[in-house]
């Protein structure tokens, strides 16, 4: 029972993903890791002989603990990769707020010099 839940689970997670590509609502970087825990997890679901020998390979007592441990790992992945990319964006936004400021004190500089120079073109008494 718990291998067709986890089938299950794998073509929904392909499937959610997918929609969310085609709907781009998920950018195609992140899509592609989804797919690829989900095609995993799919194929482990599909033949379970695999995860057992793959126990036996790595010298894991039980094939749970060695998928505990790998979603451990996949889970500390993805908080990394998504550590980074809010580093990412937290800079992007940085600069983006830096170059904003900027250019506000250059306009408003230049509105000052502008409305100093509409101001001699009206006095009829400046001699400029």
């Amino acid at each position: 029972m718990i291998v067709w839940i986890g089938i299950g689970l794998a073509l929904v997670t392909i499937v959610l993903v997918m929609w969310m590509l085609l709907t781009r609502r998920l950018r195609e970087k992140y899509a592609v890791m989804w797919l690829v825990i989900g095609l995993a997890v799919l194929i482990v679901g599909l033949f379970p002989g695999l995860l057992d020998g793959l126990t036996r390979a790595l010298g894991v007592q039980l094939p749970s603990n060695l998928l505990f441990g790998t979603a451990i790992l996949l889970l500390l992945g993805v908080a990394l990769h998504l550590s980074w990319e809010l580093s990412l964006a937290e800079d992007e936004v940085r600069r983006l707020a830096e170059e904003s400021a900027i250019l506000r004190l250059q306009v408003e500089s230049i509105q000052a010099r502008v409305g100093l120079l509409e101001d001699r073109g009206q006095d009829p008494e400046s001699s400029d």
